[in-house]
């Protein structure tokens, strides 16, 4: 009896490294950008994606957005793609008037009945960004400030291959 104990523990854990250690698709959603354009996660692929969740009132979020800024600046010529998820919560307004007032280059999308939170694990802080290869794998999840060097040097191996 203990041996078959011991198996299923044993099954138990390596499911779960199994589970934690290889890329999960990211959810096939569909967003409204705050420009009107229609987007669906699953049209990005063929290139790396970050989506960000964050919001207007997230002290990290507004310091990270010359960073992203950059990181785009850079990289989309390339093929590299943000798109950056206003929380639900937000409103609608001041995710506009804070895109235009910094000039965000990138992607906009507004979450109002909070179904990309869900889709990508119930969001719960902010900034939360997953970085998604060109297989709409997600490789990489961000909770807080980012070490954008790092994130370059990611997304940079990901162009690569």
């Amino acid at each position: 009896m203990k041996k078959i104990v011991k198996i299923f523990i044993c099954i138990g854990f390596v499911s779960i490294l199994v589970f934690h250690l290889l890329p999960i698709k990211a959810p096939n959603i569909y967003l409204n950008s705050i420009d009107g354009q229609k987007l669906q996660i699953d049209s990005f692929k063929g290139s790396p994606l970050l989506v960000t969740f964050w919001a207007t009132t997230c002290h990290i979020c507004v310091e990270e957005i010359p960073n992203l800024v950059k990181l785009h600046e850079e990289l989309n010529q390339y093929g590299f793609e943000i798109i950056a998820i206003a929380m639900s919560y937000d409103p609608p307004n001041r995710v506009v008037e804070l895109s235009k007032n910094k000039k965000i280059p990138y992607l906009i999308a507004i979450d109002i009945k909070a179904d990309a939170e869900l889709a990508f694990g119930k969001i719960s802080a902010t900034p939360t960004n997953f970085l998604i290869d060109s297989n709409g794998k997600i490789i990489k999840k961000y909770v807080g400030a980012m070490d954008f060097n790092k994130l370059r040097s990611k997304i940079k191996k990901l162009l690569s291959t």
